[in-house]
């Protein structure tokens, strides 16, 4: 916190969308960026020399549905870095192979398996994901489709990241560890920190530990949640929920406005 208010201008503030800058809902489409989310971000951006969101999400989603297009200087890495939204302007990497036999496949291993009423697909474009969030048994649901939809991905040469009620398929080796990384190098940080409430987030404060033991100040941020307890236990800070994440961001920002003493 010091290395990032002493030298905002090369510091690196990045946060996940769902769970930690918009709460959890049961249907993705129906997420909203929690209030005051945009505007800490915008007062962050206009001191702090990287502003990103890092999502599972296709990148056009998260600006959208978090209302955060105005905020000027925002990057936000969609499919875990594979997209990238900034200044208005989308790039894109071409869909990975085995995305489009998965997607042609995967509703009948659900079926073939039982999917449980309220079991549902989400297509991400370059990534795939199984919900159980609607399910009678959640967890059990979960954990009972998890072989046939490895398997699926494995013949297929891809591999399956499991979140909050959740079975992601996507290439093994994407993840927003690698895109912090790369996004940290990219914009020459020399401090970082991320938030993060999700399984899928553990890649990330992985990778603020390995920047750490490099000399990087950083820090990792869990929206504490009781689906996912591990994420809080592998943080080095722990705030309430997306509330918490917005007021931790906008004291980040005002500290990091304040003239030097």
């Amino acid at each position: 916190m010091e290395a990032i208010v002493a030298d905002p201008a090369r510091a690196l503030i990045a946060s996940d969308f769902d769970g930690t800058l918009a709460a959890i809902v049961p249907e993705p489409a129906d997420a909203r960026g929690y209030p005051g989310a945009a505007r800490a971000l915008a007062a962050l951006a206009r001191t702090v020399g990287t502003v990103a969101i890092i999502t599972g999400r296709p990148a056009g989603d998260a600006v959208t549905l978090g209302g955060f297009g105005d905020v000027g200087g925002l990057i936000v890495l969609g499919h875990y870095g594979a997209e990238r939204w900034q200044d208005g302007q989308i790039a894109a990497a071409p869909e990975p192979d085995g995305v489009a036999a998965v997607r042609a496949i995967l509703p009948g291993t659900l079926a073939a398996a039982g999917a449980a009423d309220g079991t549902r697909i989400e297509d991400k474009g370059t990534a795939l994901a199984v919900h159980t969030r609607q399910a009678a048994d959640p967890q059990g649901e979960l954990e009972r489709l998890r072989e046939p939809v490895e398997s699926l991905a494995a013949s297929n040469g891809l591999g399956v990241e499991p979140g909050r009620f959740v079975l992601e398929i996507r290439p093994d080796g994407t993840d927003k560890g690698a895109a912090l990384r790369q996004l940290a190098r990219e914009r020459g940080a020399t401090s970082v920190l991320f938030c993060g409430d999700d399984l899928g987030d553990l890649a990330a404060f992985a990778a603020i530990r390995e920047l750490r033991a490099e000399g990087m100040p950083g820090c990792a941020v869990a929206s504490r949640s009781p689906e996912t307890p591990q994420v809080a236990t592998a943080a080095d800070l722990v705030v309430d929920g997306p509330a918490g994440v917005v007021e931790l961001l906008s004291t980040l920002a005002d500290l990091s406005s304040r003239p030097a003493e």
